[in-house]
């Protein structure tokens, strides 16, 4: 009888194959096409298993992210749910989403590996981004707003 470590990544790999063919509009869809093929699956275990992959949620439902997008792609691929960047201090940045869209952008900043972001902390429409020191919130700053065609 395989243990739970054996049946998570039995049903990662799986949720693996299905994102790889396209993006799963819900939630419950992975967990309807996991049990058509015999795996004990709940919304909440898929929930867990989509953050364990690294899936991210885009306007076509969920997806595996792109091996090949760089830190520039991963922000440009949010552009249109950024709002508004202020300075807050020398090394923090607030930014201002869509209702909704903080946690998908705080995400794309962590998947981008910009050297200059210490790390962020998403709500539900705000980031707080701290970053190395103010030349690099500048830094931060310019960038997305060059991304975002500002």
């Amino acid at each position: 009888m395989p243990n739970n470590a054996q049946l998570q990544a039995e049903r990662r790999d799986t949720i693996r194959e299905l994102l790889l063919v396209g993006p799963a509009a819900t939630q419950q869809a992975l967990v309807d096409a996991l049990t058509r093929r015999g795996l004990d699956a709940t919304q909440s275990s898929v929930s867990r298993d989509l953050k364990g992959l690294g899936a991210v949620k885009t306007p076509q439902g969920y997806e595996l992210p792109s091996a090949d997008v760089t830190g520039d792609d991963e922000i440009a691929k949010v552009a249109d749910l950024l709002r508004e960047l202020k300075p807050a201090g020398p090394n923090l940045l607030v930014i201002k989403t869509a209702i909704g869209a903080a946690q998908r952008v705080a995400l794309a900043l962590d998947r981008s590996g910009w050297p200059e972001i210490v790390g962020n902390v998403g709500g539900d429409d705000t980031i707080l981004v701290a970053t190395t020191n103010a030349t690099a919130q500048h830094k931060v700053i310019t960038r997305i707003n060059m991304l975002c065609g500002r």
